[in-house]
């Protein structure tokens, strides 16, 4: 059985940094598509990054040079490092990762992904 579990969210002011943390039991991420979404409260979720088999990367671009996608395969594990965070950064932040070994990585469909944590909350008060 797969299990990702976020970790890391809280609440800090504009600018500020989080760096939210997905341990995968069960699943491999080394070499593998997996990524962060958000959902703001009335909003659909949405792809933040992706990081697919080949350790390249996609952002959203809300977030293109403030937050950066990692993995440890040592630890087993899947980051986001969160810098200049924002107001309308606050969502509720996702771990995601495919469940075969398609190459196909998408940062638009969360159809594609069949693991997913619970959440963590990011909030940055106005």
């Amino acid at each position: 059985q797969v299990w990702l579990v976020e970790s890391g969210g809280g609440s800090v002011q504009t600018g500020g940094s989080l760096r939210l943390s997905c341990a995968a039991s069960g699943y491999t991420v080394n070499r593998r598509c997996m990524g962060w979404f958000s959902q703001a409260p009335g909003n659909k979720r949405e792809g933040v990054a992706i990081i697919d088999y080949s350790e390249s990367r996609i952002y959203a671009d809300s977030v293109k040079g403030r937050f950066t996608i990692t993995r440890d395969a040592a630890k087993n594990a899947l980051y986001l490092q969160m810098n200049g965070l924002k107001p309308e950064d606050t969502a509720m932040y996702y771990c995601a990762a495919r469940g075969d070994y398609r190459l196909y990585c998408p940062i638009g469909d969360e159809n594609e992904y069949a693991f997913w944590g619970q959440g963590t909350q990011v909030s940055v008060p106005a």
